[in-house]
């Protein structure tokens, strides 16, 4: 692995079609950018040495003009529930925090893709921070491979990373180009090689970008959506004065039609006693969902510094999710994990240097677009 301050070519965080073009430069066949990309994200080699079915001339070659860079441990904590953080270091003095939750039948790995967040929810911790920048594809997928390595096994035969999700620091979609070529990596045979079902992108409600996702990849889709009605959506997200919940609801139609698409949205909904808990809003919600292919994911609010709500009481989430069933409507309660190593759903903070003062609040919404066609999809 080189210095950060090097001038050549990272070749962590490229896809396919980046990689081959690279090696055709190099006037290589495709196959043996595809050999490189299987070393780096199947077999966890950051060592050009040892690709061992690359011909020793290839090797210098490659050790002349690329590198294999990705950030480095900060810090480590381990929950007493075997929920473990991360905090890895990036350049500025900014940091991203990612995060492992094991269960008997599979291993989510919670992942960042902007250093802070401008949504600015009221209830995430993250959104308190301010927001720094975007993360780049290998910012992105390095998360994976760190953890991967760190945790043992690999993504061709024991996968102790079974799923990846981006709910980690950020909106994935406010980075819509770095996070498509991240997803484009951690679903390729010769990347991760991860089901589309078992990579999940959460969004607050980025409407045109939910509909650019759903042309230009296939994965799964997770809503943060947190309130059933607008006025009180307003409040607690601020995107939706941008993009109100019949917009939303809309876009999340459109994202499950097709033959292709036979898969349910999950619907994130933070519990807040007193705010979003009431027994009409759980009816108000059913009703808005009526008919779709929905899950509803129930989050007990996770307390941080400063934090202006409180959790919804047990008997409160129950009677909400009883509502909820009655109605038809697939629900779970998310159990709490990792909250004693503030490393539970809204507790991520990283550090977050060189904050941009702007947040959501003036309804403008900063996004690195690029085109699908440089993204390889």
């Amino acid at each position: 692995m080189a210095a950060a301050g090097s001038k050549k070519v990272n070749l962590f965080g490229l896809n396919r079609v980046q990689m081959r073009a690279l090696f055709a430069d190099m006037g290589e066949a495709a196959y043996r950018a595809d050999q490189i990309m299987g070393w780096i994200y199947r077999r966890g080699v950051d060592d050009f040495e040892a690709m061992t079915n690359v011909s020793k001339d290839l090797r210098q070659r490659m050790q002349a003009r690329f590198d294999i860079f990705h950030p480095e441990l900060l810090a480590e904590q381990i929950s007493t529930d075997g929920t473990r953080k991360w905090v890895l270091k990036l350049d500025g003095g900014n940091a991203i925090e990612t995060v492992f939750i094991p269960e008997a039948n599979r291993g989510t790995l919670c992942i960042s893709s902007q250093v802070g967040c401008a949504m600015d929810c009221s209830f995430c911790s993250t959104a308190q921070q301010g927001f720094s920048r975007n993360l780049t594809a290998a910012e992105i997928v390095a998360q994976v491979w760190f953890a991967a390595k760190t945790l043992g096994g690999d993504f061709q035969n024991e996968r102790v990373i079974s799923n990846v999700v981006f709910m980690g620091m950020g909106e994935p979609l406010a980075n819509y180009a770095q996070t498509l070529v991240a997803i484009s990596i951690l679903q390729d045979d010769f990347g991760f090689g991860l089901s589309k079902r078992r990579v999940t992108v959460s969004t607050s409600g980025l409407v045109p970008f939910m509909d650019r996702l759903r042309s230009d990849c296939d994965t799964a889709l997770a809503v943060s959506l947190h309130a059933p009605n607008d006025e009180l959506r307003n409040k607690l997200v601020p995107i939706n004065r941008k993009y109100p919940i019949a917009e939303l609801m809309d876009a999340c139609r459109r994202y499950t039609s097709g033959k292709d698409r036979k898969m349910h949205i999950v619907y994130e909904y933070v519990m807040l006693d007193g705010v979003n808990d009431h027994p009409d809003h759980a009816r108000q919600l059913a009703k808005l969902l009526a008919g779709m292919p929905a899950k509803v994911n129930l989050i007990p609010f996770n307390p941080f510094p400063e934090a202006q709500y409180k959790r919804s009481k047990a008997d409160a989430i129950a009677r909400f999710a009883e509502i909820l069933k009655q109605k038809d409507i697939l629900v779970t309660t998310r159990r709490t994990r990792g909250d004693d190593i503030d490393a539970a759903c809204g507790q991520l903070v990283g550090r977050v240097q060189n904050k941009q003062k702007q947040r959501l609040r003036d309804l403008g919404v900063k996004v690195e677009i690029g085109s699908a066609a440089s993204n390889g999809r």
